[in-house]
């Protein structure tokens, strides 16, 4: 298509609804191909993707939420941007991040995180997790039709993270209330903050003890502020792009009721159903990387300084990689393989939380109930359904969806 040469992916409002031709468009140019805006490269292979992930040493994730906006506020000149890089770090958007971090500082924070993130720690968990599914359920089956982004799994999402960070059950409202009403990133700053000065003070047998006491792989303690923003990046990240995945996968199931009848009669393939949403319909669009140093990537030379965005939602659909990529397959082999979750030292740690969490609101919705239908009135009829979508680069994601459930 003639118009795809020219759009800018990155402003375009037309490419939010539905980027996927867009994406093949730029798949047949090649799996590394430069953008006519903003002096992007992008990947749209799975290969390519997968190597760009697996160098750090060659690609920052310094911009890695942000992409060509707002840049790095200096031009690169030669093949090394590694000290213009690290000038203009702290004063990017969400610079003191995880998820902007390239090593050794990133192998530090990513080491507090993972000590809570165990798979014990998950196992431990999955009781409760059950426990605030039926809960948040038990919010919205009582009435014929409820809306689940809002209504369901963001709530639940919200709360399974408090439970796994360890905050005390009866403070669980407060916490949904006011992340409703204030800066989320602010309110969990001031909260943790609190928490861990608490919990260093005067330790207990729990959860924000084991937070607040917990040390770098080389044995140092953390600065109460790195501690603080490991836990509020896995609350801010994690309930926003888990709800994102679970809203996805009701979208589907709404459309489908031979699967949602397969699923119930054997809930032991519903992990399967949620690796092929996250496959074809996971909640990030775009990742970026900045190029350290001059370097190529699928035969494309990148010259130092040069944003690279990656496009998960193309690379989970490379033909090489998996066949029929726009099929739904429950049997698939190689689901697992798929990107969404990244790959390499930035591969998401939240991810096993996602699916777990994925998995156990799909179980409960399904065992309660016999039949989910996307509310007609809302979205309109099947095959001509409306949706509106985030109107965001980074992020997939429809910002509402009806159903109707019948118990």
């Amino acid at each position: 298509m003639a118009g795809y040469d020219i759009v800018d992916y990155f402003t375009d409002p037309s490419l939010v609804e539905d980027p996927l031709p867009y994406f093949e468009h730029l798949r047949a140019l090649g799996p590394v191909t430069r953008l006519p805006h903003h002096g992007v490269v992008a990947v749209t292979g799975y290969e390519e993707a997968s190597e760009l992930w697996r160098r750090p040493e060659a690609f920052s994730s310094c911009i890695s939420v942000t992409g060509p906006f707002p840049g790095i506020p200096e031009a690169v000149e030669g093949d090394d941007a590694n000290d213009v890089i690290e000038r203009h770090r702290a004063g990017l958007p969400m610079g003191e991040y995880l998820i902007t971090q390239d090593p050794p500082t990133h192998d530090a924070l990513r080491g507090l995180l993972m000590r809570l993130l165990t798979p014990r720690r998950l196992q431990e968990s999955e009781d409760a997790i059950v426990r605030l599914a039926d809960r948040q359920l038990d919010c919205v089956l009582d009435r014929p039709s409820f809306e689940v982004q809002g209504e369901f799994a963001q709530p639940y999402a919200l709360l399974v993270i408090a439970e796994l960070l360890g905050v005390p059950e009866d403070e669980h409202p407060t916490f949904t209330h006011q992340l409703g009403e204030r800066d989320p990133l602010a309110f969990l700053s001031d909260t943790f903050s609190a928490y861990v000065e608490d919990r260093r003070r005067a330790p207990r047998d729990d959860v924000l003890t084991s937070l607040a006491t917990a040390t770098y792989p080389d044995g140092t303690v953390p600065e109460v502020l790195d501690v603080v923003r490991t836990a509020t990046f896995l609350f801010a990240a994690g309930q926003d792009t888990t709800a994102r995945l679970i809203t996805a996968a009701l979208r589907i199931l709404g459309d489908d009721h031979a699967l949602q009848d397969r699923l119930r009669a054997e809930p032991e393939r519903i992990p399967d159903f949620v690796e092929e949403v996250l496959r074809l319909d996971g909640p990030v669009k775009t990742v970026s990387r900045l190029a350290r140093v001059t370097t190529s990537l699928g035969g494309v030379d990148i010259p130092a300084g040069t944003t690279v965005a990656v496009f998960p939602h193309a690379a989970n659909r490379d033909p090489e990689r998996f066949e029929a990529p726009g099929e739904l397959r429950l049997d698939r082999p190689n689901a697992k393989e798929h990107l969404a979750f990244g790959r390499g030292i930035h591969a998401c740690p939240g991810g096993p939380l996602a699916r777990v969490e994925a998995r156990i609101a799909l179980e409960r919705l399904l065992a309660r109930t016999s039949s989910i239908d996307i509310s007609e009135a809302e979205h309109g009829p099947p095959g001509a359904r409306r949706y509106r979508y985030v109107p965001t680069y980074i992020l997939r994601g429809i910002t509402a969806l009806h159903l109707e459930v019948t118990l």
